[in-house]
């Protein structure tokens, strides 16, 4: 065809046909080109190799007029310039000259100047990772990875990821409380028991975590206690240059290997909805272990140049005093927690770990909480209602304007009782009712039972007749039997007393 190149498949398609017994002027059109050119081609002629360079431009070039004398200036002060904003540049300066179809040509431009003459660019330096040198962890978010939800209520939490380099152990945990120092020690503790050694240094993304929404004095002990979980461990505590993402690169490319292979088993497995926190922690656990499986060669050569652990594992919980108030609360991390009213008054020790609170009155455990995590702008509370019941039961009409009153109900079950309790009630019985059964399910340990049992009655039942069901006690079981005396009795006994 003319005014086209001959390519290669085309030189090899005429070869071919060639070799196979065609003529040369079949052979040439069935190749897409003329006879002649299929003469030069078996004359070695005609070929790439063969093309003369070009060094003149095929049209005229548009950015002759500015490249020179405005862009290039513009360039070499400011390197980071985008080709968009020099075009913009010059649409302003000379209006209809410059249209959006030079837009490529201009990238192009721009591109070749800058690995001509543009700044030295930073170099990524791969590194060689020995056994047992290094661990490496950091917080990854889920983001829109995958959606994790529990009993069909999403779960708003990250991953914590601990690997080491060489060998690509791995260990992976869910974290509810957000970065923080406590979230940080308590994972490395799980991953070192995990892995049954420490490696000689352990890198972080410059105790981020450790720093969250601290003040300075606060960010000191953060550190200085970083750096003796470390000591603990007898690894040496490295950290990367804030935002220089790649010095974390053997974490930060793993994260998202991880994330696409939970999504893709996620799809697998046919949902991504778990019956509780627990049950989706320990399927995350077993697909990491099937992961480390694979690389179980490199593993065991990594372990055994570990350094082994100490008998005790390192410290990894906050530590706050907090007063008992009058409503029988503490607050700890802008979360209120009830606790049993004997405790009012005292001043308590709180040992704050990632899932749970541990309160002392000097150095007697009294009382281990769940702990809960108040959200970025809105205050949490935690609050058992068996702690202050024996209170309530003394004067019940409190229970309506509380504010604590819709904690105070332990679950759905005991709110849609309450909604109907004082809908088909007057407020004085309604109070004293809803106590009552609360008061009946704390000492009858069977919050979840009455609270079934409640909603499917047509009818409110009696509070005798929920006691007698859920909580009864030995006297009102007792059948009590004896004589009655005769009336005549009681006339003698008043004179012997009188005589």
């Amino acid at each position: 065809m003319s005014g086209n190149w001959i390519n290669h498949a085309q030189r090899s398609l005429f070869m071919s046909l060639r070799i196979k017994g065609d003529t040369q002027e079949r052979a040439a059109s069935r190749s897409g080109f003329s006879e002649r050119s299929g003469r030069r081609i078996e004359k070695g002629e005609g070929g790439p190799e063969h093309r003369k360079p070009r060094h003149h431009r095929t049209r005229k070039d548009p950015l002759a007029a500015v490249w020179e004398t405005e862009l290039v200036p513009m360039l070499e002060k400011h390197p980071d310039l985008k080709a968009i904003t020099l075009l913009e540049h010059l649409q302003r300066q000379y209006p209809d000259q410059y249209s959006d179809s030079i837009r490529r040509t201009l990238e192009r431009r721009v591109k070749r100047w800058r690995a001509t003459y543009g700044p030295e660019k930073e170099v990524i330096f791969r590194q060689r990772h020995e056994p047992g040198l290094m661990g490496i962890s950091d917080f990854t978010e889920i983001k829109d990875s995958f959606h994790i939800t529990i009993r069909g209520k999403a779960l708003a939490h990250r991953l914590f990821h601990f690997r080491l380099p060489f060998s690509g152990w791995s260990y992976v945990r869910v974290i509810e409380s957000g970065e923080s120092f406590v979230a940080l020690t308590t994972s490395l503790n799980e991953a070192f028991q995990r892995l049954g050694g420490t490696p000689q240094t352990h890198r972080t993304d410059s105790l981020s975590a450790a720093y969250k929404n601290l003040s300075k004095d606060e960010k000191l002990d953060a550190t200085q206690r970083y750096q003796e979980f470390c000591e603990h461990y007898s690894m040496k505590p490295t950290r990367n240059n804030r935002g220089v993402s790649h010095e974390n690169g053997a974490i930060e490319s793993p994260h998202g290997h991880l994330k696409r292979r939970i999504g893709q088993e996620l799809m697998l497995r046919g949902s991504s909805d778990f019956d509780s926190v627990n049950s989706y922690s320990r399927w995350l656990d077993h697909l990491v272990a099937m992961l480390n499986r694979r690389k179980q060669d490199k593993i065991n050569e990594e372990r055994a140049v570990l350094t082994p652990l100490p008998p005790t594992r390192a410290v990894d919980y906050d530590e706050i005093v907090c007063p008992v108030s009058s409503t029988s609360t503490i607050n700890a991390k802008r979360v209120t927690y009830s606790v049993p009213s004997r405790l009012i008054g005292e001043s308590l020790r709180v040992r704050i770990y990632e899932r749970h609170l541990e309160l002392f009155l000097g150095n007697t455990k009294t009382i281990e909480l769940e702990r809960v995590f108040a959200s970025a702008n809105r205050r949490a509370r935690n609050i058992d209602f068996r702690h202050v019941i024996a209170s309530l039961m003394k004067k019940p009409q409190a229970f309506r304007h509380s504010v604590l009153r819709d904690d105070l109900l332990p679950n759905d079950q005991f709110r849609a009782t309450w909604k109907r309790v004082d809908h088909e009630m007057n407020a004085h019985f309604a109070c004293k009712f809803i106590v009552n059964v609360l008061y009946i399910a704390a000492k009858g340990n069977c919050v979840q039972e009455l609270g079934d049992w409640l909603l499917e009655q047509e009818q409110l039942p009696q509070l005798h007749q929920i006691r007698q069901r859920f909580y009864p006690t030995p006297s009102s079981q007792e059948k009590v039997s004896g004589n009655q005396h005769h009336i005549t009795d009681y006339d003698a006994l008043i004179k012997g007393a009188t005589s």
